[in-house]
């Protein structure tokens, strides 16, 4: 059984057993389905986890 975490960036749901992008905050391990979303996360993290709301985030094309 994998463990689905959601990206705080864009809302996608990701394994957090095969995901290659994360980065510790704060304590926390959070968890990227790509390198974008988390240089996104990395630049203004707080903007990603003040609020505890999940990010609806933005379309990957």
């Amino acid at each position: 059984m994998t463990d689905q975490v959601r990206d705080v960036v864009c809302g996608m749901m990701v394994d957090s057993e095969t995901v290659s992008e994360t980065t510790l905050y704060d304590g926390k391990t959070y968890y990227f389905c790509c390198g974008g979303c988390k240089r996104a996360f990395e630049k203004n993290p707080e903007s990603y986890v003040s609020d505890g709301e999940p990010n609806t985030g933005h379309q990957h094309t």
